[in-house]
């Protein structure tokens, strides 16, 4: 049924892709979205152009649709300030240039540069105290970066061999990215979680599996995003997703919430056809198309509205130039570790090869506890040992700490949802000076 209404729209289109075939965007509210010729979500992951063909931001509104901004070559990834009053995008004033980060105030209708560079900058989004976030393409990679708007300050957050880029902005002032799985390696597109000071790196749920991207915070607390399965979701009752039973066929993320609780969303029903903007009423059996073009995907749909200020985050980081962890116990973990098994932990980074470098190995109480001091914004990787020097477990992608960062983990690879036993770790009643393995020198080993 669903097909052939969309098979219908798009044979009535007798103009040109700026003509919409259907369109029903009653009790929407005025939203913006993004049109473009060709649209490769997956893109980034490999540090590629999404739009490789072009983009355009519209506005729709009681007046009618109206591009958001005239003069740009290339338009997209729209974000709207806590005020409702002013949109980020992502664009491009000329053809031969970078995209680059752009604020336009709706009344004043002028767009100001954000950033600047040789690089391209893309998926921006506001932040508390007057801050944005976004993603710079430095050395062939997205590296998410914060900005200060009054000073232009920058603060890199990401330090992995890998593509990162920021789809929302947490309620509780976190900011919500995607990278691959393994973290730092080549894999699937995977969703993370990490502070504006680029501390507390974590994946938002420990059950990987297939990929999953583009994920939004919804007014339930809930963040739902798309899969290669279809739709689902991330819900504080449940350490694993849960799917979203919905139509079928392809679904481009970015789910905009509206007023009356319907979601606004890029769908197809296979590759062969482009994204057009449907609207839906989870639970329902079908959507409602609401913008279909020919020859035109319709992606990124973001409501024009006020909404609710983040947390603010108060950074935690010390003026050290190094960091601290500590593991309460490396046998709370996903993975069935043997009890008495684990007798030290190796750390290693990458050289400039990509290689992996050891960093040095410390102790493991008997308990699981250990106290580590590593190096700050570069990739690390732990590596379990058996007491005669066998690998138990080694991590499969990378984590990095801030400069300063004091950070204290439940378990190896046990899950942000997993909660501390209420002891004091072993390691701590022997030393509170953590073991050096940040390769500057002798690091502490051997066994309990």
């Amino acid at each position: 049924m669903l097909r052939s209404l969309l098979a219908s729209a798009l044979l009535l289109i007798a103009t040109g892709p700026a003509t919409p075939a259907t369109e029903d965007t009653a009790n929407v509210g005025p939203f913006l979205y993004t049109v473009a010729k060709v649209f490769e979500p997956m893109a980034w992951v490999h540090g590629a152009d999404r739009f490789p063909s072009g983009a355009q931001i519209f506005v729709s509104d009681d007046s009618g649709r109206r591009p958001l901004v005239r003069g740009f070559s290339v338009s997209a990834d729209p974000s709207i300030s806590f005020d409702g009053e002013k949109v980020l995008f992502a664009g491009k004033a000329r053809a031969s240039g970078p995209w680059q980060i752009w604020e336009l105030d709706l009344a004043a209708g002028i767009p100001r540069p954000i950033t600047s560079g040789p690089e391209d900058c893309i998926r921006p989004f506001y932040l508390p105290d007057d801050r944005v976030v976004y993603a710079r393409k430095i050395a062939g990679r997205f590296v998410i970066e914060t900005k200060e708007l009054a000073s232009n300050k920058t603060l890199d957050l990401t330090y992995i061999p890998s593509n990162a880029v920021p789809t929302d902005v947490l309620r509780d002032g976190r900011i919500l990215f995607e990278s691959s799985y393994p973290l730092g390696a080549e894999g699937n597109p995977e969703i993370y979680t990490v502070y504006s000071d680029g501390s507390g790196i974590e994946s938002y749920r420990c059950d990987h599996g297939p990929l999953r991207y583009a994920a939004k915070q919804h007014s339930s607390g809930d963040t739902v995003f798309a899969t290669s399965r279809g739709l689902a979701r991330f819900t504080s009752a449940r350490a694993q997703q849960v799917s979203i039973s919905g139509p079928g066929g392809e679904y481009a993320g970015d789910i905009a919430e509206t007023a009356t609780g319907e979601w606004l969303m890029a769908w197809r029903p296979d590759a062969k056809v482009s994204y057009q903007l449907m609207r839906w009423s989870p639970g329902a059996d079908d959507l409602k198309p609401v913008m279909v073009e020919q020859g035109a995907n319709i992606v990124e749909p973001v409501l024009l509205a006020s909404r609710p200020v983040p947390n603010r985050h108060p950074s935690g980081l010390h003026d050290w130039s190094n960091a601290n962890l500590l593991c309460l116990n490396a046998y709370t973990s996903k993975l069935q570790i043997p009890a008495g098994s684990i007798h030290s932990v190796r750390l290693y980074t990458r050289d400039d090869s990509g290689h992996p470098r050891l960093l040095g190995a410390a102790p493991v109480e008997r308990d699981g506890s250990f106290f580590v001091q590593v190096p700050s914004e570069q990739p690390l990787q732990f590596e379990l040992l058996d007491a005669s020097g066998k690998s138990l477990k080694r991590e499969a992608g990378y984590f990095w700490m801030r400069r300063g960062e004091q950070r204290v983990c439940v378990g190896c690879h046990a899950g942000p949802e997993t909660a501390p036993e209420n002891a004091v770790p072993q390691i701590l009643l022997k030393t509170t000076t953590p073991a050096d393995l940040t390769g500057s020198g002798a690091a502490s080993a051997g066994g309990h």
